[in-house]
């Protein structure tokens, strides 16, 4: 029987942090590497490279630990500016080829395939440009899984069957028994929890769980989704749920030297300032506020406030003002703040006061200033002092674009 082609190619790098930092730093090639957020063996890793994986270091070892496996292991601290620029590099590498559907994360990426490259051997030689794109613009170092399927889901499954460099692809012909030898922990968005749910249904191996009826999957899940994985497993292009944003948030561990009041409400109207940006960047209004400290031996201080549905960042900063003096005198040792209820700005309603509309416009301007100058060119006042803290942290699944990445 002849494949009827693949509709979709999903993109996973390899070891991205790790293998972006031996890409920049020559002598860490063919080195085992790990990356880690802070300078401290009490932390753990969020990347390691093939070589160190070797040893037995994987994402989530402590980075003690670690090099207790691996003594010749490179700790690298996380440079996530370095990694968002990079991968930039790469959606436009891969572009040059076919255009990228959705980005999933950092290191991950979905694009569609129409018309002839659909056919199995095409399907096969653009995924190899892809690659070789990705080599020669954005570096050699930069390895990555390729997976072809008729869906998302099993094209993302695919990436994982053969690591590093791999190449994949599950023809809907092949279905299921291409699967079968996989565990059913495999499956994309299926942990522990739902695997032993799996288990006591008895469907705890992929060809228990193939074999299962749609209305069977429908009952272990208690929802649609079960059918979707059913519709899945057969290879049919089910398309996912659709997902709607419904918060932006920032939140930073102060420094010694900034564990005091002023400094922490001057973080604080920072991180409003960038999480303001970010949303007008998405096209969202905000309906409330929350502002959270921490203090040590876990007490919190939170409060929240309604906006209104506004993307004003000077208005949001004054709400912010007017909660912080209910702030406890406590020493703070964490802030963060999230902008909830987010709906988008074509449906949200627009005041028509012209002190609202000016500052809509204000906001607007800012945004254009600091993305052709840089992030810090125009910002509130009350955030001076703390202008360089709070750092972008990794942004595994929310990418910012150049100029929101400081």
């Amino acid at each position: 029987m002849t494949s009827s082609g693949y509709t979709t190619l999903f993109l996973d790098m390899n070891s991205y942090f790790a293998s972006v930092e031996q890409q920049l730093r020559p002598e860490l090639r063919g080195r085992p590497v790990a990356i880690a957020p802070v300078n401290t063996d009490y932390t753990c890793c969020i990347a390691a490279s093939y070589e160190a994986k070797a040893y037995g270091v994987k994402t989530g070892s402590g980075v003690g630990e670690a090099k207790k496996l691996c003594p010749g292991l490179r700790v690298v601290l996380a440079r996530p500016e370095i990694y968002v620029r990079v991968h930039h590099k790469i959606v436009e590498a891969v572009e040059t080829c076919l255009p990228v559907e959705s980005v999933d994360s950092i290191d991950e990426m979905t694009c569609r395939l129409t018309g002839s490259q659909r056919a199995p051997e095409a399907a096969l030689a653009l995924a190899r440009r892809v690659k070789r794109a990705i080599r020669e613009r954005a570096g050699e170092c930069l390895r990555c899984s390729v997976g072809l399927a008729t869906n998302r889901v099993l094209a993302k499954l695919a990436t994982n069957m053969q690591k590093p460099d791999g190449l994949v692809a599950i023809a809907r012909e092949e279905l299921p028994e291409k699967l079968y030898g996989l565990e059913v922990t495999d499956l994309p968005g299926i942990g522990t929890r739902m695997g032993a749910r799996l288990r006591c249904c008895g469907a705890g191996t992929m060809r228990e769980l193939c074999a299962l009826s749609e209305q069977q999957m429908a009952d272990i899940w208690q929802s649609v989704v079960g059918r979707r994985w059913w519709h899945w497993l057969r290879g049919e292009d089910v398309p996912l749920a659709p997902t709607r944003r419904q918060s932006v948030g920032h939140q930073h561990v102060l420094p010694p030297e900034l564990r005091n009041g002023e400094a922490a409400r001057a973080v604080l109207v920072r991180l409003l300032h960038k999480a303001a940006a970010r949303m007008r960047d998405m096209g969202y209004c905000a309906g409330q506020l929350t502002v959270r400290v921490e203090h040590r031996h876990g007490v919190a201080w939170v409060r929240k406030a309604p906006l209104g549905g506004t993307q004003d960042t000077l208005m949001i900063v004054r709400v912010f003002a007017g909660l912080w003096p209910s702030r406890p005198a406590r020493m703070p040792y964490a802030v963060g703040v999230t902008l909830h209820d987010l709906e988008p700005e074509e449906r949200a309603t627009q005041s028509m006061l012209p002190i609202d509309q000016a500052r809509a416009r204000l906001g607007r301007a800012m945004d254009s200033l600091n993305a052709r100058y840089g992030f810090h060119t125009i910002y509130p006042l009350s955030m001076h002092d703390a202008r360089d803290s709070a750092p972008m942290r990794i942004p595994f699944s929310s990418i910012p674009k150049l100029d929101l990445a400081e």
